[in-house]
C-alpha cells in the first residue's frame, strides 16, 4: 500500500497490457513530430520558391494580356473545379467509362484511395458508404487469408531448410553420413540418435525475423519490378516509380502520381500494360501489408523489450519481478534472447485458455472480448512462432467439430485468435 500511495505517476501500479499501449502511443506521437520537423525541413523552402515563382508568373499574365486580377482567379477557380472532375490540359482516359470505373472501385476496397477520382453525385456518395463498408471489410479478409497461405509456404521452405542442416550435420563415426531409416533400423545407439533427431525437429520453430526479412525481400523485389514497368510506360524517374510503388503498396495512395491514366501508350500493348499494371499493385498491396503484420509483432517485441528495462528506475509503477502470493505471472511477455527467461510456457494455454482465468474476466457469453481482440499482448511472437512451426510440420491444431460447423477456425495472428473466440462463444451458447 505504500508503494500505492507514493508511486511517481500518482496512480499506483500500471497494467502491463495499458503501460504498453501508454509506451505505444508516446512513441508514435514522438515519430510523428519528428517526421513533421524532417518533412517541413525539407520541402518547406520548395513551397515557398513555387509560391514565388507563381505569383511573378501570376503578375505578368495579367499584365501581359490586360487582364483584371478577379477575372483571372475566378478563372482559375472554374478550372479547378473542371479539373476535380476529370477535366484535365493533358489528355487522359475516361474517368467514369467502365474501364474507369473499375479502376476507381480498386482504389475504394483495397483502401489506396488515390483521389483523382471521386464520385461527384448524391447517389454515387451514398452509394459509395456502403459499398466501401463490404469491400473494405472483404479486401481486408483476404489480406489476412494471403498472409496465411504466403506464411505456410515460408514455414514450409524454413523447416526443409533445417531438416537439410540437420541432416548434414549428424554424421556417424565413420565420416559417412546415414538416412534416418537406416539409423531407426540399426543399433541401439543409432535408433537414440533417430529420436534424438526427431526430438530436435520437433522443438524447432521458425523464426520470425526470417520471415519478416523474406516478405522484405519480396516486396522490394515487386516494387522493383513493378518500378522498372512504370518507367518505361509513363516515363517517370525510377526513383519517382519506386516512391510511387510504395504510396500505392502500402495503400497511403497520395494520387500525386497515378499509374494507367493515358488513353493509349504508345509502343507499348496498352491492354497489357493494364493488366501488368492490376498485378503489381495487388501484389504489393498483399506483400507490404504482410509485412507490416509481421513488423508489428517486432515492435511490440521492443515493447516489451523497454517495459522491462523500465521496472528498475520505476518499480511503483510496474510489477515488481518475483513471487508475490496476491500476483498474478506476467502474461506473454518477449523479449530478445539474452533476457528471456528459460523456461518453456505452453503457448497455447497463454494465448486461448489463459485470458479466461484471469479474474474477474470470464467468458459468460458474449461474442468475443474485446481485449483479447485489440489488446497487443494477444499477438506476441510466441504465438507466431507456434502458427509458423503448425504450418511447416503440416499438422495445425485441430478445431473441434462443433467450431467447424459454425465456421470458425484457422488464421493468423489477429484472425486467428478472433476465430478461436468466436469459435469458443458459440459453443457456449
Amino acid at each position: 500500500m505504500a508503494c500505492r500511495s507514493g508511486c511517481c505517476c500518482g496512480s499506483g501500479p500500471i497494467n502491463e497490457d495499458n503501460a504498453r499501449f501508454l509506451l505505444l502511443a508516446l512513441f508514435i506521437i514522438i515519430y510523428l513530430f519528428c517526421g513533421a520537423a524532417v518533412f517541413s525541413a525539407l520541402e518547406q523552402p520548395k513551397e515557398r520558391e513555387a509560391k514565388e515563382r507563381w505569383a511573378q508568373r501570376f503578375e505578368h499574365f495579367s499584365q501581359k494580356y490586360n487582364l483584371s486580377k478577379k477575372d483571372l482567379n475566378n478563372f482559375l477557380r472554374n478550372y479547378e473545379e473542371a479539373n476535380v472532375a476529370g477535366i484535365r490540359v493533358d489528355t487522359i482516359r475516361p474517368r467514369w467509362d467502365f474501364t474507369g470505373a473499375f479502376y476507381f472501385v480498386g482504389t475504394v476496397v483495397s483502401t489506396i484511395g488515390f483521389g483523382m477520382t471521386t464520385p461527384a453525385t448524391i447517389g454515387g456518395k451514398v452509394f459509395l458508404m456502403f459499398y466501401g463498408l463490404l469491400g473494405c471489410a472483404a479486401t481486408i479478409l483476404f489480406f489476412n487469408l494471403f498472409l496465411e497461405r504466403v506464411i505456410t509456404v515460408i514455414a514450409v521452405v524454413l523447416k526443409s531448410c533445417h531438416e537439410r542442416r540437420h541432416n548434414k550435420a549428424v554424421l556417424p563415426q565413420n565420416g559417412r553420413q546415414v538416412s534416418g531409416g537406416n539409423r531407426a533400423g540399426g543399433a541401439g545407439g543409432a535408433a537414440g540418435g533417430g529420436a534424438g533427431k526427431g526430438a530436435d525437429l520437433a522443438g524447432w520453430k521458425p523464426s520470425v525475423y526470417c520471415v519478416m526479412l523474406i516478405l522484405g525481400a519480396a516486396a522490394i523485389l515487386v516494387s522493383c519490378c513493378a518500378s522498372l514497368m512504370y518507367s518505361a510506360a509513363e516515363g517517370w524517374g525510377y526513383l519517382d516509380s519506386l516512391y510511387f510503388c510504395f504510396v500505392a503498396f502500402s495503400t497511403i495512395g497520395f494520387g500525386d502520381m497515378v499509374s494507367s491514366q493515358r488513353v493509349v501508350y504508345e509502343g507499348h500493348a496498352t491492354a497489357a500494360y493494364r493488366l501488368g499494371n492490376f498485378f503489381f499493385i495487388l501484389t504489393g498491396v498483399c506483400c507490404i501489408y504482410s509485412l507490416f503484420n509481421v513488423i508489428s509483432i517486432v515492435i511490440k517485441q521492443v515493447l516489451n523489450w523497454l517495459l522491462r528495462r523500465l521496472e528498475a528506475p520505476c518499480r511503483c509503477c510496474f510489477p515488481r519481478r518475483g513471487h508475490h502470493p496476491h500476483r498474478h505471472p506476467r502474461r506473454n511477455v518477449v523479449a530478445p534472447g539474452h533476457l528471456r527467461t528459460r523456461r518453456d510456457p505452453s503457448i497455447e494455454t497463454d494465448a486461448i485458455n489463459e485470458s479466461e482465468t484471469d479474474t474477474g474476466r470470464r467468458m459468460s457469453g458474449e461474442m468475443i472480448s474485446m481485449r483479447d481482440f485489440l489488446a497487443a499482448n494477444k499477438v506476441n511472437l510466441a504465438i507466431m512462432q507456434k502458427q509458423l512451426s503448425e504450418m511447416a510440420i503440416g499438422h495445425p491444431r485441430q478445431s473441434s467439430s462443433s467450431s467447424r460447423q459454425n465456421g470458425f477456425s484457422g488464421g493468423v495472428g489477429a484472425l486467428g485468435i478472433m476465430n478461436n473466440r468466436l469459435a469458443e462463444t458459440s459453443v457456449d451458447r
